[in-house]
């Protein structure tokens, strides 16, 4: 997984009814775009992820 500052992380949500998470990543603390990535939520809160296989990365480019 490859990440660059700007580009959001999608964590989908793994039941039924759970909300899905998106942020857009603030740091990337991994060599060359690698994981983990400081992302700030939607609802304001920032953190350090390891993402999953639950997430993806949707570069700032494809964001509309």
């Amino acid at each position: 997984m490859h990440a660059a500052v700007g580009d959001q992380l999608h964590i989908h949500s793994r039941a039924v009814g759970m909300v899905d998470h998106k942020g857009e990543i603030v740091e990337v603390r991994g060599p060359n775009g690698e994981p983990p990535y400081v992302v700030r939520f939607e609802d304001g809160h920032t953190g350090l992820i390891y993402p999953g296989p639950d997430c993806n990365i949707e570069p700032r480019e494809a964001i509309h």
